[in-house]
């Protein structure tokens, strides 16, 4: 079949040149709207359930709420999963979902299965959450005062109304929550002494404002042939008509609220608040799309903010410039990658000038990196990839290979046309004869070199869980580059080559840097073949080296991104309120701010409503940006724990956003390392927590430990007794109805206005809601102008429940998290074994561990077994090549060469054998692979015509070495803006490859020049 193609192309020139002009502007332009991200999508799907039932404890939640739901959502196809939380007010479920599941169709299901749940009076509707992606918070827009005359609720309904309205318009955007500032809520408070002269029961005042706070359908009018739409307005539109409203007579007389109470616009209770650089703000937090553009959508961000500006500030409110945005990572990482791409494509063309030396085979050579690296950028765009760190990293490890198959392909052409030139004239054959049979010559070195790269990286694509979803990206860009670059080798390299190395190439002399090489390397070649023995020996050892060094090296995951931003997680007692937590979350920025790496914070303390993230009042999120600082980034975090370590009644843990995010990714919570407590008794649970972290804080590189907020916190059980309650002709249903309005008020409509609704609350009062001995007092009105103290209906206990209750499979469980500080999360794991293994389990409660620390070890059992195949493929791709066992046994001494060699990249990248590091070295066995193939090639084919083999084998490694120390140095110095990079943003997971890579093939190269002749010769 490459031989046809071959034949076609150089039959058929100028429709081979005019396809590729074609191809090239068709992929340029399919480049230019290719959307541009951090990272791939990299969450399996999940769809998130958030049901608010305000005023219930986590107990309540659990049993009303989050257990109906579970129930229906049991079963439903697709689902992995099934997880849980329960908090005050708050339930919300997550259904992880297969990868290979649609999630439109799950989404669908897990609608349907909601309609079947059973859920109490007290819940609102659940609200299944829109898809948006798991590392999708690509910003925290700060909304602040610039005067004292703006107050919370003034500026938490700017934010609403304006600001967030506005952001969910922009396209691209999925979800945008608030949180801050005072949600406005009309509150009307009834007077109990008022409510008594009239006759009237709070119950009654409130269905009364419930029955009229809609407005009836009025349906339509026929009058003489034209037919009318009919309306009837009832519902209050403000504060004066709910003053005004009427809830009953007496003696003819109307009472309204006005008369047994007062309207007040205030804020409803809240569970959270938040903060910009120390001050107090409404934070926005922006969720983009699963598959928008990164950069796009924050530029739109920005146009749509800049339009609201004059209006925002005409109401002294401004957005907080310099807070955290995604884009700056994402803009800073694509930059230098395609950097990266330009210098490694600048050296290549630089070598080939040199070593070909002549413009017109440098051309020719240099053609397949553009193309090949548009042909790829297109495939990925077909395939609904974007172009991100992982894609562009891909592409840039490739940079160096894509001219490899066309630079034998020159070469070899090159060569035979210098040597038709020295035939007599009349024995010349046709220039398309000559470069037809140039690249038939090399077929099947090149095709075989090509298919071992490509089994490097072919395993990736069947790489289960987060290293698939991450790595796949990587491995699709490579192998279409490197594919992309042997059709161009087969159809426009002959075609190009013919039009251009006809004439000076042909007649011109041997290149001198080739000559050079050649006439320094042969007495090295010399000695070789005739100490083969020494050469065994070298080989051994320098494996053994290798070997020792694998083994002496630390055990990662993933290399730390450099994000220029820090996540900060703050955790106070639990049962903190909400406004000391507040404060304490203020300290804690002012504490951060004061050191000079930090240009500003913005801080979430407890939750935002109808948002999925259940945290307490006890519990924030600091979001930090990063100056320029002359410290490494693990110094800046060492000085910010110590700052934060003075701040009093806090624990700290410090990440980065976007790691976290991944980290969450891998076991559903932010931090390198999970240890999971399942079980069903929430006492014993806690008790295990406990031991676990004593235990914890002694392994070495182990930092922020803590554990989630499970504990118990004060509670006061308003009991209703069922015989007083009947005493008053009341049942317990009613009179805990009565004591809920005493307790917590209740919402009976809502007023809309300004595109937004305000809820109308009633409340008995304000003043037994802070008190316990005046809630026991609190006047409850039980008919008939009665009322009576609220101890007298019911028991008014004092006890303990939990904060939260959550639950995995419908299981509860309890999780103590920790991060690492240092790499070699390997050691750390050990260590955290070692550790779990002191502590004495509660019967029925079991540890798992989960995480970064954890997911290392699997991945690198993966990566060994995969690393184990790719050999095997190579084996049999270099065997059928060769049809030889010995002769194949001798290409793969290449394998042992290029393992030392690798080992020095692994400790200048960090002592760390990742992910990045292991791709590395399947990448480096490829590359010193060809190089053994296509010296044993060119040894079968010269004897295959007759030459003695050693002859063959001196004559093949002559003719060899120029073509593979060009694809040597082309592919390593293709990688050394890469691994230059190293530490950079966009560079950190290619970084190590690379250098794993460039000195392998240092070593690979020079030796295997000796070994592999030597060898072969003997065999």
């Amino acid at each position: 079949m490459i031989d046809g193609i071959l034949r076609f192309s150089l039959a058929h020139r100028a429709l081979v040149v005019a396809a590729g002009l074609a191809f090239v502007l068709l992929a340029a332009n399919e480049l230019s709207s290719m959307r541009l991200d951090v990272l791939p999508d990299l969450g399996a799907p999940r769809i998130s359930i958030v049901t608010e039932a305000p005023g219930l404890a986590p107990t309540e939640v659990e049993q009303l709420v989050t257990y109906p739901l579970e129930v229906a959502l049991a079963g439903t196809s697709g689902a992995r999963i099934v997880r849980s939380a329960s908090a005050p007010g708050l339930s919300v479920v997550w259904v992880d979902l297969h990868v290979d599941i649609d999630p439109i169709v799950a989404r669908q299901r897990v609608i349907e299965r909601l309609r079947g749940a059973a859920l109490p009076p007290e819940a609102l509707p659940p609200i299944v959450i829109p898809p948006s992606n798991l590392v999708g918070e690509i910003a925290f827009l700060a909304i602040a005062p610039t005067n004292d005359s703006v107050d919370p609720t003034t500026l938490r309904r700017v934010a609403e109304r304006d600001v967030r309205r506005t952001l969910l318009g922009v396209p691209g955007v999925a979800l945008v929550n608030a949180m801050g500032g005072g949600e406005k809520e009309y509150q009307v408070v009834l007077d109990p002494e008022r409510l008594t002269r009239f006759g009237l029961t709070a119950q009654e005042v409130a269905d009364a404002l419930e029955v009229g706070a809609t407005n009836p359908p009025g349906g339509y009018l026929v009058d003489g042939g034209r037919e009318s739409i009919v309306r009837v307005l009832g519902r209050a539109r403000n504060a004066d008509e709910l003053s005004a409203f009427v809830v009953g007579a007496r003696e003819g007389v109307p009472v309204r609220i006005a008369d047994v109470g007062e309207v007040v616009v205030g804020s409803a209770p809240t569970r959270g608040s938040a903060g910009a650089n120390g001050r107090s703000a409404v934070l926005l937090n922006v969720i983009k799309q699963p598959e928008a553009d990164t950069l796009a959508t924050s530029a739109a961000i920005d146009e749509a903010l800049a339009s609201l500006g004059p209006a925002l500030e005409a109401q002294g409110i401004a957005v907080v410039p310099d807070t955290y945005r995604q884009e700056s990572f994402v803009r800073r990482a694509v930059e230098n990658l395609v950097e990266i791409l330009r210098d490694g494509a600048i050296l290549v063309v630089l070598v080939l000038f040199l070593f070909l030396w002549n413009p017109g085979a440098a051309f020719t050579s240099a053609l397949a990196i553009p193309i090949s690296l548009l042909a790829a950028t297109a495939a990925l765009h077909l395939m609904g990839f974007g172009l991100d760190a992982m894609t562009l990293g891909g592409l840039a490890i490739a940079i160096g290979e894509l001219v490899d198959d066309a630079i034998v392909d020159v070469e070899n052409v090159v060569r035979r046309l210098r040597e038709r030139a020295r035939l007599p004239e009349e024995e010349r054959p046709p220039i398309l004869e000559t470069v037809l049979h140039a690249s038939i010559e090399i077929r099947s070195s090149i095709v075989s070199a090509t298919a071992v790269l490509a089994l490097v990286f072919v395993p990736l694509l069947f790489l289960p869980g987060f290293e698939g979803v991450l790595l796949g990206p990587l491995a699709i860009a490579y192998l279409v580059a490197v594919g992309a670059s042997l059709l161009v080798a087969i159809t426009i390299t002959p075609v190009v080559a013919s039009y251009v190395l006809p004439g000076r190439a042909a007649t011109a002399s041997e290149p001198p840097i080739a000559h050079r090489l050649e006439r320094a390397y042969a007495p090295f070649l010399t000695w070789a073949m005739a100490h083969p023995r020494w050469l065994a020996g070298l080989t051994a050892l320098l494996f053994a080296l290798g070997g020792l060094g694998l083994a002496t090296a630390g055990r990662g995951f993933l290399p730390e991104l450099q994000e220029g931003a820090l996540n900060v997680s703050i955790l106070t007692p639990t049962g903190t309120p909400l406004h000391e937590s507040d404060a304490l979350g203020q300290r804690a920025e002012e504490a951060l701010l004061a050191d000079p790496a930090v240009l500003s914070t913005a801080r979430r303390t407890g939750r935002a409503e109808r948002d999925e993230h259940v945290l307490g009042v006890e519990a924030s999120q600091i979001e930090l940006l990063l100056r320029d600082d002359e410290r490494p980034q693990e110094e800046v975090v060492r000085d910010l724990r110590a700052r934060l370590a003075d701040v009093p009644g806090a624990t700290f843990a410090i990440g980065q956003p976007i790691s976290h995010r991944i980290d969450h990714v891998i076991s559903g919570h932010t931090a390198a390392l999970t240890v999971k407590l399942v079980g069903d008794d929430l006492p014993s649970l806690r008790r295990a927590a406990a031991d676990v972290i004593t235990a914890l804080r002694g392994v070495p590189r182990l930092v922020d430990v803590m554990s989630e907020p499970i504990t118990e916190v004060p509670t006061l059980l308003v009991d209703v007794d069922a015989e007083a309650a009947g005493r008053h002709g009341l049942s317990r249903a009613e009179a805990a109805r009565l004591a809920s309005l005493v307790v917590w008020g209740r919402e009976v409509g809502r007023i809309y206005e300004e595109g937004l609704y305000t809820p109308v609350v009633v409340r008995y009062g304000d003043g037994p809601r802070t008190d316990r001995d005046a809630l026991a007092q609190a006047m409850v009105p039980v008919g008939d102008g009665r009322a009576v103290p609220l101890e007298e209906l019911a028991n008014l206990t004092r006890t303990h429940e939990p904060a939260f209750v959550m639950r995995d499979g419908a299981r509860r469980r309890l999780v103590v998290t920790a991060n690492v500080e240092g790499s070699d999360l390997g050691a750390v794991l050990d260590g955290v074994r070692g550790a779990l293994a002191s502590v004495r389990f509660p019967p029925g409660v079991r540890p798992e561990l989960e995480g970064r620390v954890v997911e290392q070890e699997s991945s690198g059992t993966r990566l060994a077994l995969l690393v184990a195949l790719v050999l095997l493929a190579i084996a049999v791709v270099v065997g059928s090549t060769l049809g030889d066992v010995k002769r194949t046994l001798v290409v793969l001494t290449n394998v042992p060469l290029a393992l030392a060699g690798g080992v020095v990249g692994v400790w200048i990248a960090g002592g760390t054998l990742d992910l990045a590091t292991g791709i590395g070295f399947l990448t480096l066995f490829g590359l010193a692979t060809r190089n053994g193939i296509l010296l044993a090639t060119r040894t079968r084919d010269l004897e295959e015509h007759g030459v003695p083999r050693e002859d063959a084998v001196r004559r093949a490694a002559l003719e060899r070495l120029s073509p593979i120390t060009m694809t040597v140095l082309t592919a390593a110095l293709g990688l050394v803006p890469l691994a230059a990079a190293l530490g950079q943003p966009g560079a950190e997971l290619q970084a190590p490859m690379a250098w794993v890579i460039l000195t392998g093939l240092v070593t690979s190269t020079f030796l295997s020049m000796l070994v592999v002749p030597a060898w072969l010769a003997r065999t």
